[in-house]
């Protein structure tokens, strides 16, 4: 049993990562049995579909996501840290070609040619992760420590862009100091008392 989970998890870390360097469409069961060093039939025994493999990436990406916030909502209590250590764990991300990008916000920019059953898993993941955002930033807007030019709603919409399409700008220019310059200033207006670095966080995945 542990070996067919440790091959399963293999398999999946596999297409994650083939997805965020190509999308939906720009890898098959044989990239994956090239990398893994496994045959397709094996990769069809865990996942018989491509639709069932990539609803179970964004799975786990969603899960490993909400883990992720719980965790930056334990240990960090102030709202403004939470918002800086969830940009600052993306900041070292988009170093990382495996992991530049959201797999989720990718796969939302493919929605068209998307299977329906993947495009419901990408949206469960946008909806959960703006609920979140707008949480932290309610709260910081009631303990006086954010600003706010509108609702917490439509500044989390904001936020979420942002971050998500610093992504993409690091990508196109080639240098992930991109990120940082796009995402540390939008939170600088958003705090009532601006000017501390981005923090470093455990992994929200999201």
């Amino acid at each position: 049993m542990a070996n067919l989970t440790s091959t399963s998890d293999e398999i999946l870390r596999c297409a994650r990562s083939l997805i965020i360097g190509g999308g939906y469409n720009g890898f098959s069961y044989a990239d994956i049995a090239g990398v893994v060093g496994i045959r397709k039939a094996s990769i069809h025994h865990h996942f018989p579909s491509k639709v069932d493999l990539v609803r179970a990436v964004v799975a786990r990406h969603i899960e490993e996501a909400a883990a992720g916030m719980a965790a930056l909502d334990r240990h960090h209590p102030d709202p403004v840290d939470r918002l800086r250590a969830y940009a600052g764990y993306w900041s070292e991300c988009v170093r990382d070609p495996a992991n530049a990008f959201c797999v989720c916000a990718l796969l939302a920019s493919q929605i068209p040619v998307l299977p329906p059953e993947v495009v419901v898993e990408v949206r469960a993941h946008f909806r959960a992760l703006s609920n979140w955002l707008t949480s932290v930033i309610e709260e910081g807007a009631k303990q006086g420590r954010l600003k706010l030019s509108g609702d917490a709603r439509s500044e989390a919409e904001v936020f979420m862009a942002a971050v998500h399409g610093a992504m993409l700008s690091a990508r196109a220019y080639g240098d992930d100091a991109v990120f940082r310059a796009i995402v540390t200033p939008l939170i600088d207006r958003l705090v009532a008392d601006p000017g501390e670095p981005l923090k470093q966080a455990a992994s929200p995945g999201a």
